[in-house]
């Protein structure tokens, strides 16, 4: 198997596994990250493959922020008065 069709099935894993929590539901990310993968199927240039799955990593990232902005909300809330 090539590494990059490693790194991606990784990635759309680490994805998938992201997506159960997303806001909008599982289902309408699930269906987002298929529609994605599905358009980039095709390419074959590397930088273009690199390039893609840099914006990928990143996408991950910002998921992992989201929750944590939102386990660090819930925790506020439970913690201090709001006024």
């Amino acid at each position: 198997m090539s590494d990059h069709r490693r790194r991606v099935l990784d990635l759309y894993k680490r994805l998938q596994y992201m997506g159960r929590e997303y806001p909008g539901g599982p289902d309408k990310f699930r269906q987002r990250c298929y529609n994605a993968f599905k358009r980039q199927s095709t390419e074959t240039d590397p930088e273009k493959i690199e390039k893609a799955i840099g914006l990928g990593e990143y996408v991950v990232k910002e998921i992992e922020a989201l929750y944590s902005l939102r386990k660090y909300r819930a925790m506020k809330r439970r913690y201090y008065d709001e006024k």
